[in-house]
């Protein structure tokens, strides 16, 4: 498609967005952009720097004031990973502080980083006031690494001021059963697995989870992120909904 009939097709579908949020009375939290900025491949780096651009004009176009994302590359290339994700930070501070846009970063299974204290850490790094941590429920069993706990109280602890974002959702411990609970073939494959299912439905530790960050006076973002059940997806989101609301009202 030409440039500029893309940018028509934009500029279109963004008004149709925000029309429809007005109409309904209600605005966006965040957007969640995915691209690869971290990649060791050099192309594929730059070509997401560019994506991100674009996304940060058409966020702060949308009236919203927050991106989260997460840190992308490939574990078994961390370092090269971690070098790259810095270099497009340079490039894209400057255009969310110019259109006064926070970004939120998760570790996610199957990135660079995955584990909380070491994203925790690169996300005070960037040491910028607007550069947050998002802790992610469903995740808990990945980031906290060795340990086949999960101490999300730990974990959460850790962010401290820095926790203003949480994704909320139920998932099973894949270390349970000595590391049986899942059995992946072929042996030895690295293939991160979880799920994000209602809360009650799988093992995260919901009182530590909650009255976490009650302790913390948490007054950020928090998102339903359940995925499983498309076909009760209205009734899976008004029951997470109220045990958010119920939760973090108290």
């Amino acid at each position: 498609m030409p440039a500029a009939l893309a940018d028509g097709f934009v500029t279109r579908r963004i008004a149709e967005l925000k029309n429809s949020l007005r109409r309904h009375g209600v605005q966006l939290s965040s957007v969640l952009p995915l691209y690869k900025w971290s990649s060791p491949d050099e192309a594929e780096r730059q070509a997401a720097v560019r994506y991100w651009k674009r996304m940060i004009e058409i966020t702060a176009d949308l009236e919203c004031p927050l991106m989260n994302s997460e840190f992308n590359g490939r574990p078994e290339r961390a370092a090269e990973s971690e070098a790259a994700f810095w270099r497009p930070l340079e490039e894209l501070l400057p255009p969310f502080e110019r259109e006064g846009i926070a970004l939120n970063l998760e570790a996610h299974p199957d990135d660079f980083c995955e584990e909380n204290t070491p994203a925790v850490d690169l996300v005070r790094a960037i040491n910028k006031p607007w550069v947050h941590y998002l802790y992610c429920a469903p995740h808990s069993f990945h980031p906290s690494g060795a340990d086949p706990t999960a101490d999300i109280a730990a974990m959460m602890r850790y962010a401290g001021d820095r926790l203003q974002h949480v994704h909320i959702a139920d998932s099973f411990n894949h270390k349970g059963s000595s590391g049986l609970r899942y059995i992946l073939n072929p042996p030895g494959t690295a293939a991160r697995i979880h799920q994000h299912l209602d809360i009650g439905q799988g093992e995260v530790d919901w009182d530590a989870f909650f009255g976490t960050l009650r302790e913390l006076d948490f007054d950020g973002v928090a998102t339903a992120c359940v995925f499983a059940w498309e076909e009760r997806a209205r009734e899976s989101s008004s029951f997470i909904l109220d045990r958010i609301t119920k939760e973090l009202s108290a």
